[in-house]
């Protein structure tokens, strides 16, 4: 059997955790990659060995022999590009958040179910075999009533004024930065482990650098950096780097969390911790392959990441044996693997966040803007078509 042909389309941060990731699941070839320009493009496909390079990406689209693609390009493309490979006939799996609103959002989804494609939003978090252990834990019942949840989800990359990336501009990143960036796989997260849906929320956000030293060159995502003040241009931020918010799930539980992109220490330090009637469980994505289990009446447990241990619905996520730890590019790779498995069989279940799900987290992003502007609660509503 030949393999599927996909092209990637952005060559940064993201970009290249899509190729690696891509590659191990040995029946998709990634056949060629777009940036922004022609040498962007080139320099992207020398480091990784990518057959076919372009500046644009509509030459990709065009390629019949192209089933689908990866959009890892800043979020302010994510709507345009996901509609022209859709409008294209590819199959689209686009990062998150999925678009710069709700209506983009919808629009997507829209189109994806018009032309009968697979579409996935790259929720990978979701994914870590310790996070499906909990979700099965919870579904079967071993926790009780889900009562409260609490977490964070914090990193210390732009701690300094003299941070600074594209996402830190609302011309590129859209209106949220730490709360769409990070905030949004915190709300994915919770929902997807509990079963409930965030119902009601009350959010504050926090500029803590008015201004930042902006590079005159390009700086990769997470990437260390010297600057002297020949290097850069002093510029306004219009994006948060701090945002807290309390929620409603369901009818009965409650919840609260807060996002940082300036905490000093957390490289990406995403927590929650889940009580119920019975029990309650808690995992930090820095120790990823532990599920701490705490007992009212009983010593408190760690369980580590054993595939021979969980519920079975949680095994199949894990592919090595215990001891082995899986982490974030294994979570990439199991997402990729159930999205691109289910464009070569449609009868396979839809095992992976859809569009759908991209434009529930836009409508919760959209009711964090309005609650942080009116300094008020706002009422979401039920999620629907939830995967």
């Amino acid at each position: 059997m030949s393999k599927l042909k996909v092209a990637v389309i952005g060559a940064g941060f993201m970009g290249k955790t899509h190729v690696e990731n891509l590659r191990r699941l040995g029946f998709v070839e990634v056949a060629a990659v777009a940036g922004i320009t022609q040498e962007e493009a080139d320099r992207f496909a020398a480091a990784h060995y990518i057959p076919r390079a372009t500046g644009n990406y509509q030459e990709l689209l065009a390629d019949p022999e192209i089933v689908g693609v990866h959009v890892c390009t800043p979020n302010a493309l994510h709507a345009p590009v996901a509609k022209d490979a859709l409008a294209a006939g590819k199959h689209v799996l686009c990062e998150k958040p999925l678009a710069m609103s709700a209506k983009e959002a919808k629009e997507m989804l829209d189109l994806a179910e018009k032309k009968k494609l697979c579409h996935a939003t790259n929720h990978n978090l979701r994914y870590y075999p310790a996070v499906q252990q909990a979700r099965a834990m919870i579904a079967n019942g071993d926790l009780g009533e889900i009562r409260i949840v609490q977490g964070t989800y914090s990193q210390d990359w732009l701690l300094y004024d003299t941070d600074f990336n594209w996402r830190i501009l609302r011309k590129h990143n859209g209106p949220l930065r730490t709360m769409g960036d990070i905030g949004s796989h915190w709300m994915d997260m919770i929902q997807h482990v509990t079963g409930l849906s965030i119902t009601a929320i009350c959010a504050d956000l926090k500029i803590i650098h008015k201004t930042r030293k902006q590079p005159k060159v390009a700086i990769e995502t997470f990437a260390g950096k010297t600057l002297t003040p020949e290097d850069y241009n002093e510029v306004k931020i219009d994006t948060e780097d701090f945002g807290m918010a309390m929620l409603h799930l369901g009818e009965n539980c409650r919840g609260a969390y807060t996002v940082s992109q300036v905490s000093a220490g957390c490289k990406n330090r995403f927590e929650w911790l889940i009580a119920g009637s019975k029990a309650s469980i808690s995992w930090n994505q820095e120790k990823p392959d532990e599920l701490w289990i705490g007992e009212r009446n009983e010593p408190n447990r760690l369980l580590l990441k054993d595939g021979s241990l969980y519920y079975p619905k949680a095994a199949s996520y894990a592919d090595y044996p215990g001891g082995h730890s899986e982490g974030y590019d294994d979570a990439h790779k199991q997402l990729y693997k159930r999205f691109w498995s289910r464009v070569m069989d449609r009868s396979l279940p839809i095992e992976y966040p859809t569009f759908a799900d991209g434009l529930r987290g836009m409508q919760l992003l959209e009711a964090v803007i309005e609650s942080n502007k009116k300094k008020a609660w706002v009422k979401c509503g039920p999620a629907k078509g939830k995967k």
